[in-house]
């Protein structure tokens, strides 16, 4: 940790002062004045200079902290550091910042680890399940007259009673439920069986001990059903017309859509069963190492994996500090969840860098010339796009050099 004392004094700090007023003049308001064309001298004689001093610090901490890394530059810095306001006046600012420098890394054993990668097998059963699931979506449902079967599918009314009163989330109407597919508690669908067309029924249930409702487990209730159609669900034959609307090149016959099917769940099966290799590769390799990871660089990565989470739940249409309260947990209680898994990356992402530097791994002009080509058509942008959006070409540079240290820790 290094403490480094950044200072902005005289016409800069003036200045900044100024610019931050030119911001916000636009809502000021003095007797005497038109909202917004407040003179600066007299707004400081009115409200007072000291009150422009935290916006300005605010934009003074990025100017200051750049400063310093040009002036540091061989100070190698791990994670954001802390801002400590040491003084603000008219005349200057003085900033302290809390600098952690890259922790030592000490390389254990990282090559030739000895574990052992396991092979994808596809079993007779996966791909008769994958196929009957294939099958579903092509299935074709049939009027029918006569009583509910088993695998038939039944469109029924229902309302769930307890102790003689409705529940909340317990009523349907004209529910296709599928007999057999238990996507109702135990019981409902077998009493379905030997129903006709128009036939009402009251079916005395318990909820699971398990169940997700703390109302509704363990508790005894009653289901008003009527059964408003049956209709069958007939598979669709291995004919011409069910492979032409599968539409797989090459696909044609049976025979053919298995070994299609079984292909497909071997790809997927390599694909993790690599990523699980090579998690148990770099696993082993920071545990042979020894690195004193710093308090800061974890929580920089909870942060990103905190803004990654967030993401993906706005895409689902959710705030995260909704998804919090939902699961009635704190803000920084969520965050520690996350903590375990941002030590592992940090102490694998440092231990990665490090066998770049003891492999000398170096990234030719020639071959980050085509990775980023590559990288380009992948996201479908140009080259020009890409490295805007990343930043420079330094983010794939980096990425380059990680997976040529991820071939020699994983062979």
């Amino acid at each position: 940790m290094k403490e480094i004392l950044m200072e902005m004094k005289g016409e800069e700090w003036s200045d900044l002062l100024k610019h931050v007023y030119e911001h916000k003049k636009a809502n000021v308001e003095i007797k005497g004045f038109r909202k917004g064309q407040v003179p600066f001298d007299v707004y400081v004689k009115q409200v007072g200079l000291e009150s422009l001093y935290m916006d300005a610090v605010d934009h003074a901490v990025a100017d200051l902290y750049g400063k310093l890394l040009d002036e540091n530059k061989d100070l190698k810095i791990a994670c954001r550091p802390a801002v400590d306001i040491k003084a603000v006046d008219k005349d200057h600012l003085e900033i302290m910042f809390s600098v952690t420098e890259m922790p030592e890394v000490k390389l254990g054993k990282y090559k030739d680890l000895k574990v052992k990668k396991e092979e994808a097998v596809v079993t007779d059963e996966e791909v008769e399940h994958e196929l009957s699931h294939l099958r579903e979506e092509f299935i074709e449902l049939k009027d029918k007259e006569g009583k509910v079967e088993n695998g038939d599918q039944a469109v029924i009314d229902f309302e769930g009673f307890k102790d003689g009163v409705a529940f909340k989330g317990g009523k349907g109407e004209n529910y296709p439920l599928v007999i057999g597919s238990n996507s109702f508690i135990p019981g409902f669908e077998e009493a379905l069986i030997g129903m006709e067309k128009g036939e009402e029924k009251d079916i005395n249930l318990t909820f699971p001990e398990n169940y997700h409702s703390e109302e509704l487990k363990g508790q005894k209730v009653t289901f008003k059903v009527k059964v408003n159609e049956i209709k069958e669900r007939i598979l669709p034959e291995y004919n011409e017309d069910f492979f032409k609307d599968l539409a797989m090149e090459g696909v044609n016959d049976e025979k053919s859509l298995r070994e299609e099917i079984k292909n497909n769940i071997k790809t997927h099966k390599e694909k993790d069963l690599e990523d699980k290799y090579t998690e148990e590769c770099l696993t082993k390799m920071s545990e042979n190492a020894k690195i004193d990871v710093p308090a800061g660089m974890i929580d920089d990565e909870v942060e990103r994996m905190m803004d990654d989470f967030s993401q993906r739940l706005q895409y689902q249409g959710m705030n995260i500090d909704t998804y919090i309260n939902m699961l009635g947990m704190t803000k920084d209680a969520f965050k520690d969840n996350f903590r375990p898994e941002a030590e592992k990356r940090v102490r694998y992402r440092l231990c990665i860098e490090a066998v770049v530097k003891a492999e000398d791994i170096k990234v030719e002009d020639k071959e980050l010339e085509d990775y980023t080509k590559e990288m380009a058509e992948r996201y479908n942008l140009k080259e020009e796009e890409l490295v805007e959006q990343l930043g420079g070409k330094d983010f794939l540079k980096y990425d380059l050099e990680v997976r040529k240290a991820l071939e020699i820790i994983t062979k």
